[in-house]
């Protein structure tokens, strides 16, 4: 044990839900915990977060209206599980709790920021009113850059800490983790807050899904053996490690971590779900920037600099998987246990919850790490939803069905890729886990 563990006290959420969306763990755990699919049909099914206005307004009342009337939803669900997560932690932002901390945000995806961007560049210079060029102005600055939540965050927070963003696609939350972590151990903050907030937009989406029907018919005509009948389709449920998987379905939201120092968590009496323990990344060094290495070796290679040479494989009865639902990314993850575990594979319980919320990109690894602390701390696995029927040349337990299974451990490591070969691993403990 020591003062600059790195411990997480709080944990906020905007997320789709099915009546109203899902806003705190208690939450998170209902859906996670049984399976439930948010997912809603639009033609294609998405993750839809349904925020009322006054849901936004009720936890954020003091907002100028100069700023606030421009917000983009990207900004709006990260403002609300910023609040979320600060009152778990015991927090007040208002009374200056955040003054001094590090305000980490992962951004993926720009669809919030294109309507402003083109507001501003088709904007007329000659016939716009003076107070629509300033409305224009404030609108531009605010959302026209991947920077834009930890900007209002960080004003919001009126923090005199580090605030930046990382874009690392689907693993960009989980890098800032892992930023978090390091800062803390070095003594550099005693609080950071970590968000990962991502709006995909649903219009683009259903475009695609026409797009997609367009070419089947050339694909068809070229198809060799080897090749999949269908090119990917987002108009079909998604489910992970299930051996009918052959699609992706996206969604939006945010989440939020509270990461403390232990030292600065024991002096306040903050309750504590676990630790970020250690955070590795690797690349799979391929030239193709849209391809991944199916035989697992970044991973593999992740995990271990993970562990590094104070943890062993033996100690992870669970891994939180990154699979949407995409057989490539099965693939290399079943491959990569089949290497870690050995014979040993079969009794790894390996899940995700993606099909539960939607392939949301940054927000993926603060939803899998608050959901993996949540097991570690009621000692049961989370199902993975929509998978009925387990792929047979998987290599792990995907725990199938809607029911959690009953598991005692203190160790877990959480998975997140990004297109490009990105991989990402992060070892969690339990409380006091050594």
């Amino acid at each position: 044990m020591s003062a600059r563990d790195t411990v997480v006290t709080g944990m906020g959420f905007c997320l789709p839900g099915t009546d109203g969306p899902v806003l705190t763990a208690a939450d998170l755990w209902e859906v996670a915990s049984h399976g439930r699919s948010c997912l809603k049909h639009h033609g294609v099914y998405y993750g839809s977060v349904d925020l009322p206005a006054a849901v936004f307004d009720k936890r954020l009342p003091d907002l100028p209206g100069i700023f606030s009337r421009h917000y983009t939803n990207a900004h709006r669900f990260g403002l609300t599980s910023l609040v979320e997560a600060s009152a778990d932690a015991g927090l007040d932002i208002r009374a200056g709790h955040l003054a001094e901390a590090a305000v980490l945000a992962g951004r993926g995806g720009i669809d919030a920021n294109v309507p402003s961007y083109l507001a501003v560049a088709q904007a007329d210079a000659g016939t716009t009113l003076p107070h629509e060029a300033m409305e224009l102005f404030v609108r531009g600055q605010q959302a026209l850059t991947p920077s834009d939540v930890a900007l209002v965050q960080g004003a919001y927070t009126r923090t005199t800490g580090p605030c930046f963003t990382v874009s690392c696609g689907c693993a960009s939350s989980a890098v800032q983790i892992g930023n978090a972590r390091r800062m803390i151990a070095d003594g550099a903050v005693d609080l950071a807050v970590v968000t990962g907030v991502d709006v995909f937009g649903l219009e683009v989406i259903q475009n695609v899904q026409r797009l997609l029907y367009g070419a089947q018919h050339s694909y068809d005509a070229i198809r060799v053996d080897g090749m999949p009948e269908l090119l990917p389709s987002f108009d079909r449920i998604m489910r992970p490690y299930d051996r009918r998987a052959d699609c992706v379905n996206h969604g939006e939201g945010s989440a939020t971590l509270i990461l403390e120092s232990r030292e600065h968590a024991d002096r306040r009496g903050a309750h504590v779900y676990g630790q970020v323990l250690a955070h590795a990344m690797t690349r799979d060094g391929l030239s193709n920037p849209l391809a991944s290495d199916q035989s697992g070796a970044s991973l593999v290679a992740a995990i271990r600099a993970c562990l590094g040479e104070r943890w062993s494989i033996e100690q992870v009865p669970y891994i939180h998987g990154g699979s949407d639902g995409d057989v490539v990314v099965t693939a290399f993850e079943s491959n990569a246990v089949g290497q870690l575990y050995g014979s040993a594979a079969a009794d790894l319980l390996m899940t995700s919850q993606e099909a539960c919320f939607g392939h949301n990109g940054a927000p993926a690894g603060a939803v899998g790490v608050a959901l993996t602390l949540l097991m570690l701390e009621r000692g049961e696995v989370c199902p993975t939803a929509n998978c009925e029927e387990p792929d047979e040349r998987l290599t792990f337990d995907p725990v199938p069905g809607v029911q959690t299974r009953r598991l005692d451990f203190d160790y877990a490591v959480s998975c997140n890729y990004q297109i490009g070969g990105v991989k990402n691993a992060i070892l969690l403990g339990s409380p006091n886990a050594t």
